[in-house]
């Protein structure tokens, strides 16, 4: 009996971490390739090189990525020729049929190797656009721009608790890839719409469990203490959190089942880290030696994250988030020993809404925009005094930056004390000067 149950759940994952089923989601959503099968029958070597392209996966494939990438450059001839095009110019899908859609690249390329990917046949633009958007609203470029819009224009208290998620559902969910070092669904059949993060593990998606666990955490820290409707909260949160699913799917970077766990997954986390928010945060903003634990606990975690595997951008991606909670969480000690953001006091509760007119619209913009050069600035200065300084410390060369990175002595303290003052200054120098200039 357990035997049986066994097997058919090795079945179910099976068949749920299928391919096919993510191809298949593609094309009913307008999206084909423009590769003809016949090149692979006839023995012509394709553009989608082996592991790089079909989903990365260990450290070895990392190794080899750059001898892959020559070849690719030798073939990219044939990948604009016969693979992609008449000789009239006219984009073929990959049976070699014509194609009637508008032929397209990945927007962005490989992280680690710098390939563009394959051209593509898009059907239905609407479809490719509203996925475009959903995958960028599970981006690490999305959250550091909301957060912080967050504190200065709406609540500092949700905004410290939700970077608490954040930076626990991303580091777990890094880590975990990690450990599993399952590869992205293979190309062919998965078109690539999207390349960025093609090179990274797959299981599970952080894009599911940051998008499960930032609108529902959103939805459940202000629902009681701002006044909105129940089902127009909880049905943001949800049509956040399937739209950004459903992307990752769309864009050929994850499986179901890849989705499924990272959707579970964030569940169990926020189960464990809901109930301890208060505790956490409470702890950050008082308690005498927070500085120096909120320091070694995210520099402890940056550390043990690298052992886990070769360099990566996830590697890097991690230090960012990891430097950004630490920075987010000092600037919350801070704040609250100089009287700085205060919480409401409870009588206020549950708070208004403003009015949406247009003096505030314009003072919410021109926060972000002064808030937004502020950062940007310390992102610039802190990163042209930081690789050079640690690649002096290290004996690294510092010619290519790119190369240098790949080393942990350099883009682990890079990432954390550039995005560290990051976050630092989100929280605690932007409401400073806003409060010192009369915008807050």
């Amino acid at each position: 009996m357990a035997g049986g149950l066994k097997a058919g759940f090795v079945r179910l994952m099976q068949y749920l971490q299928d391919p096919q089923h993510v191809a298949r989601f593609q094309r009913l959503c307008g999206v084909r390739g423009t590769e003809p099968r016949d090149r692979l029958l006839n023995g012509v070597p394709s553009t989608r090189h082996g592991d790089v392209q079909n989903g990365g996966g260990d450290a070895t494939r990392r190794r080899t990525a750059g001898a892959e990438s020559d070849r690719e450059k030798r073939n990219n001839c044939v990948a604009n020729g016969a693979a992609g095009e008449n000789v009239n110019g006219q984009a073929r899908d990959k049976d070699g049929v014509e194609a009637q859609g508008s032929a397209v690249k990945p927007l962005r390329r490989n992280s680690l190797t710098g390939d563009v990917g394959q051209e593509f046949i898009i059907d239905n633009k609407f479809l490719y656009y509203l996925f475009t958007l959903g995958t960028e609203l599970g981006n690490e470029l999305f959250y550091i721009s909301f957060f912080p819009f967050f504190m200065w224009n709406v609540d500092a208290y949700v905004s410290r608790r939700l970077v608490v998620v954040w930076v626990w559902v991303m580091y777990l969910g890094q880590c975990t890839k990690d450990v599993i070092r399952w590869p992205r669904p293979a190309s062919p059949p998965v078109v690539k719409v999207e390349m960025f993060y093609n090179s990274e593990y797959s299981m599970p998606s952080t894009h599911a469990m940051s998008s499960t666990a930032i609108p529902l955490s959103l939805f459940l820290l202000t629902y009681g203490r701002w006044e909105y409707p129940l089902l127009l909260g909880l049905s943001l949160a949800i049509s956040w959190c399937v739209l950004v699913c459903l992307s990752r799917i769309y864009m050929g970077m994850h499986s179901i089942l890849d989705i499924i766990a990272g959707f579970l997954y964030s569940l169990l986390i926020m189960v464990v880290f809901s109930p301890a928010l208060d505790i956490i945060d409470t702890f950050n903003r008082t308690h005498p030696y927070a500085p120096l634990i909120i320091i070694s606990l995210h520099v402890g975690l940056g550390l043990f994250s690298f052992t886990l595997d070769t360099w990566s951008t996830s590697r890097g991606d991690t230090a960012q988030i990891l430097g950004s909670g630490a920075g987010i969480a000092l600037a919350s000690h801070i704040n609250y020993h100089l009287g700085l953001l205060p919480d409401p006091p409870a009588s206020m509760f549950p708070l208004q809404p403003p009015s949406f007119t247009l003096s505030l619209i314009g003072l919410c913009l021109l926060r972000f925009l002064l808030g937004v050069i502020i950062l940007l600035a310390t992102r610039a200065v802190m990163k042209a005094l930081t690789i050079p300084l640690i690649c002096w410390l290290f004996g690294i060369p510092r010619g290519d930056v790119r190369k240098a990175r790949q080393h942990m002595e350099v883009e682990l303290p890079y990432r954390y004390i550039v995005y560290g003052t990051v976050g630092l200054n989100s929280l605690f120098l932007v409401p400073f000067l806003f409060a010192r200039v009369g915008l807050l």
